[in-house]
């Protein structure tokens, strides 16, 4: 989608000019993912004009893969963002009525070439939100996926602008059969499926909490894996970071990174990329998290949806190298 953002901290109202670029759930997944050395492609609806051939190219300019995108359908999807500072949170304003993904349709990805030699597919609770079609091409993907023998992982992602926890609950318990390795936060399981567990407002992260949603989860669910990230939201502009990792009954939390945040839009995208960079590379529990967290550490510091940052800089954060200190 198209992402239209405020000129540094200033307010919509304020602002004279936007700042044109692109992202999404899924894409800034696919972006990590090859910054990491390893081939992903993207897959999804796009129209055939200028704007839809932009978003092309910029993927491809990233080493993305494009060729089982659909060209068809009349808009691309935009969202308008105002980052927030300090105690002045940011806001988010979607556009994707009539977008070429949400009139999506089942049978217009062919989903057997699409996977052909792929052992992962990701997908994010955001694109079923879009439409009722959109939620079928899910399951259709995620059908042939478990046909084919690929890992199948899901960021909840609940967007409430989007769809209300209701339609959620229903739309993702139905796809939930068909996932390996669920990422989320305490709010989304809460928002989604109505498990309670962590408080969010408290400003203190209690272990035992995500651990038993983390375990509601894989109870209900059958999950393998379940990754929850942790966030400290002192304000917009500080912010906590850590996360945990659920696997064979056992829970594995990171290190908490302090951040102070320039740009936390694909933050947990870029966690989600790190974690299946890990699993695919077969790093054990402890290792696979503590990755995830320090290259999603690193997103919060660079604007845009993607997560801009090599395999090198992530491995030295992750092995305690955080002092900022110029590389000369």
């Amino acid at each position: 989608m198209m992402r239209l953002a405020t000129p540094g901290f200033l307010r919509f109202a304020q602002a004279p000019v936007l700042e044109k670029t692109f992202g999404g759930g899924e894409a800034n997944v696919a972006v990590s993912l090859v910054n990491y050395g390893l081939s992903a492609d993207f897959v999804t609806r796009l129209p055939k004009n200028d704007m839809g051939q932009a978003a092309i190219n910029e993927l491809r300019g990233l080493g993305v893969g494009t060729g089982h995108i659909v060209r068809a359908g009349d808009r691309i999807g935009i969202y308008f963002l105002e980052t927030g500072a300090s105690q002045r949170a940011s806001k988010v304003t979607y556009d994707r009525a009539h977008s070429a993904i949400s009139e999506i349709q089942p049978g217009e990805v062919d989903w057997a070439a699409a996977f052909k030699g792929a052992r992962w597919f990701h997908w994010t609770g955001i694109t079923p939100a879009l439409s009722d079609n959109a939620a079928a091409v899910v399951e259709e993907a995620c059908k042939a996926a478990k046909a084919q023998g690929l890992t199948v992982s899901t960021d909840l992602n609940f967007r409430k602008k989007l769809w209300s926890k209701e339609k959620a609950g229903k739309v993702m318990g139905n796809l939930m059969q068909y996932v390996d390795v669920c990422i989320a936060n305490e709010e989304d399981a809460e928002s989604v499926f109505g498990i309670h567990g962590a408080e969010v407002t408290s400003g203190k992260i209690e272990h035992a909490q995500y651990e038993s949603v983390a375990r509601q989860l894989t109870e209900r669910f059958g999950f393998k894996q379940v990754a929850i990230t942790l966030r400290e939201s002192y304000s917009a502009s500080h912010n906590g970071w850590s996360a945990m990792l659920w696997t064979d009954g056992k829970a594995y939390f990171s290190r908490k990174y302090d951040l102070n945040v320039i740009d936390r839009v694909g933050g947990g995208d870029s966690f989600g990329g790190g974690l299946i960079y890990a699993s695919l590379r077969g790093d054990e529990p402890q290792k696979a998290i503590n990755f995830a967290v320090a290259a999603s550490a690193l997103k919060h510091t660079i604007c845009g949806d993607y997560n801009r940052v090599t395999l090198e800089e992530v491995e030295a954060l992750a092995k305690g190298d955080g002092s900022g200190r110029v590389q000369r």
